[in-house]
């Protein structure tokens, strides 16, 4: 009887909307946190939610979109098709993952890769604030140093957290792809220019 009385009181079901929401946001920071100071750790691992990721990858896609009202003919990414590229990179890079023999679940995996784009998105950020200065060649240089620094510390921070779910002899063939998808992701942002 005493135990269904702490299940019933550990139970979400009778907790606020307000407490709900709160301790989800607080579970989003600290994985955020995880990525910003990657080290080997199972707690992005094991407490994993597609909500950060979410996040990320609607502002990912809002900065990447163009501000013309025409937008079929500012040859940049539209929102469905940076939307489409990072679910679908990252669900290839999860088959990958099982498919070498990875002992990460799937959604664990997509938890991973969808945080790890935090660095990416700081980079679009500094990127748009780096754009509204006078193009040029220093602007350039300065927009590829920022990219290719969050690059590094996405692939990093998602390494950190695969590693160890690959067997020893195909570790380098499971992070050549996640290599690529933030090669992608990193390419769309270098390239990005406004209208």
């Amino acid at each position: 009887m005493r135990s269904r009385i702490r299940e019933f009181d550990s139970s979400t079901l009778n907790e606020s909307v307000q407490n709900t929401i709160m301790r989800d946001l607080k579970a989003v920071g600290k994985k955020f946190m995880h990525v910003l100071y990657p080290r080997k750790s199972n707690t992005l691992l094991r407490d994993w939610d597609l909500w950060g990721p979410l996040i990320l990858c609607v502002t990912l896609a809002l900065m990447l979109q163009r501000g013309s009202v025409d937008s079929e003919k500012d040859g940049g990414p539209q929102f469905a098709e940076v939307f489409v590229i990072v679910w679908f990179g990252a669900v290839t890079i999860t088959l990958n993952s099982k498919l070498l023999g990875g002992n990460i679940s799937f959604f664990q995996s997509l938890c991973v890769l969808g945080y790890c784009i935090l660095p990416l998105t700081v980079a679009m950020l500094v990127c748009r604030l780096v754009l509204l200065a006078e193009p040029g060649p220093i602007n350039f240089m300065v927009r590829l140093f920022v990219v290719i620094v969050m690059f590094a510390w996405s692939i990093v921070a998602s390494t950190a957290f695969l590693a160890d779910s690959q067997p020893p002899n195909r570790k380098a063939l499971a992070v050549y792809p996640v290599f690529l998808f933030y090669f992608v992701i990193s390419w769309m942002i270098l390239t990005f220019t406004p209208q």
